[in-house]
């Protein structure tokens, strides 16, 4: 690039002292000429050289002219007689003369026109004006242009001097000027391979906006951070991937190895008491519905991240809510399951219903069912046997108060809505113990567990239940979050797109 710049640089600069040096050329010519053409038209032939002397007016020999008829320098003076015939009486002497015809009839000049005619004898061209006298007489005067011919290619000489020094010199200065000029792309280009050599974390230091290298470098610069920005990201998916292939492996290790264990002891011991054996079986039989159940979660989580969107209809979450209540106070009985409406639960006032009325969204009524009982069964699960869990349907307009944005205590695996639009909730609370900070922020993630609290109750599954209920929000558009302290239990709160019916009232 530098050897481009320099050549076109020198190019340029040769191309344009050249064409200074023709403007000039020309100029100077077209001037000296027009000098001589003044000379000539203001310039008349001594009076008694207009007498023809075959009419026997005018004296002839040596003593025809008077010392004061001598022409001035190199003016030449050609007489055409009455007769057409070039006299040879011509004024002016000189080893030079202009090339004339011998006729006047073959003379093309126009009278008080001055014309360029070639050289007879000598060198150089002539500049020759045609007159007309009396009797019919014509003369022709002229002056040579050996000075405008020796002035021109002297200036023709000292511009193809000066072109060729100006290449030179654009050419050493141009190619210093491109080098320091080019400087900020060399610190660049010693950057970019010192970070292809490992150092990721360096910058380009010439940023300065004024500049195209300076753009250049904050556009690299930006470049550099979106990259590591993806490489960062690459790198944290992999671990997450490392991890759950991890957590994976030993969820399946654990109902694998009893399955196995308990299928030796059946081959190993074949006359074992027959209630031994109906344990073993059940053991293996629970063991591997263990396993199909993560199965069939991993292989929700992978259809909801990759399949297209489903078919969409109208879900009454109220009745949705009702069924899965229904259903959790068989699954724990004694637990104190209940459906409430959603009220009061902001300072502004903001949330609608005071009793149950129907709230409907758009939605798939099956993965949003699997949701409510997901978010049912962990209350149940990982709360106090006396804890009361409440299952709360209405609607809300987005906010810090009533749900959808984030503020402290409240967590959630997917980012926050729009504040201020109206949106449909079902919210499961409890007033169990509740969870840390920390705890809070890994509940969403895939095979995260807290243990069970409920002495003999059920085991805790395999840790996959919120994942998928945040991962079915948001493929509905909508937000899955919680809210939670030590010891003031937890709130997790589904929010949906709110697309039919009637919106809330009352303002965010």
């Amino acid at each position: 690039m530098r050897t481009r710049l320099v050549l076109i640089s020198t190019v340029l600069a040769t191309v344009a002292v050249l064409a200074s040096q023709a403007a000039g050329l020309a100029v100077m010519r077209s001037w000296l000429t027009g000098q001589i053409d003044h000379r000539l038209t203001r310039f008349g032939p001594p009076p008694r050289s207009l007498t023809d002397p075959a009419r026997g007016s005018a004296p002839q020999g040596p003593e025809r002219f008077a010392p004061e008829d001598a022409l001035p320098s190199d003016y030449r003076v050609y007489f055409y007689g009455a007769d057409g015939r070039l006299r040879p009486d011509s004024l002016g002497n000189g080893s030079s003369s202009p090339l004339l015809p011998a006729a006047a009839s073959a003379l093309t000049l126009r009278d008080g026109r001055p014309t360029t005619v070639p050289a007879g004898r000598g060198t150089s061209d002539w500049r020759v004006i045609a007159r007309t006298g009396p009797d019919g007489l014509r003369v022709v005067v002229a002056l040579p242009l050996d000075t405008v011919e020796g002035a021109t290619s002297k200036l023709l000489w000292v511009g193809i001097g000066i072109g060729a020094a100006a290449a030179v010199g654009v050419g050493l200065l141009g190619s210093a000027a491109v080098r320091l000029g080019l400087r900020p792309l060399d610190r660049m280009e010693r950057t970019a391979l010192r970070i292809t050599g490992g150092e990721a974390d360096l910058s380009v230091t010439d940023t300065d906006p004024r500049t195209e290298t300076g753009r250049l470098g904050i556009a690299f610069n930006t470049m550099l951070d979106q990259v590591r920005a993806a490489l960062h990201r690459k790198d944290a998916s992999e671990q997450r991937l490392r991890r759950f292939m991890a957590d994976a492996g030993h969820e399946l290790r654990t109902p694998l190895t009893s399955i196995q264990g308990f299928a030796e002891l059946l081959v190993a011991h074949p006359r074992t008491p027959a209630a031994r054996r109906r344990e073993a079986h059940e053991l293996i039989a629970r063991n591997a519905e263990r396993m199909s159940r993560l199965v069939d979660d991993l292989f929700l989580l992978a259809k909801l991240g990759y399949a297209p969107e489903a078919h969409r209809e109208t879900v009454d979450l109220l009745s949705l809510a009702a069924d899965g209540v229904a259903a959790a106070v068989v699954a724990h009985p004694g637990r104190d399951v209940r459906l409430a409406p959603l009220a009061g639960g902001g300072p502004d006032g903001s949330r609608s219903q005071d009793s149950l009325d129907v709230v409907e969204t758009l939605g798939d009524p099956h993965q949003l069912a699997q949701v409510v009982a997901n978010l049912l069964a962990n209350a149940c699960v990982h709360t106090p046997p006396g804890a009361r869990v409440e299952v709360r349907v209405g609607s809300v307009r987005t906010g810090p108060a009533t749900g959808g944005t984030d503020r402290a205590g409240r967590s959630s695996a997917t980012g926050p809505l729009p504040p201020g639009v109206p949106a449909c909730v079902v919210e499961i609370a409890d007033d169990g113990p509740g969870l840390t900070p920390e705890a809070a922020q890994q509940v969403f993630e895939r095979f995260y567990r807290g243990p069970a609290t409920v002495p003999g109750g059920p085991e805790p599954r395999s840790g996959l239940g919120l994942s998928i209920a945040s991962t079915i929000a948001e493929a509905h558009h909508g937000r899955l979050e919680l809210d939670t302290r030590p010891g003031s239990g937890s709130v997790f709160r589904l929010l949906l797109p709110r697309s039919v019916g009637t919106e809330p009232a009352g303002p965010a």
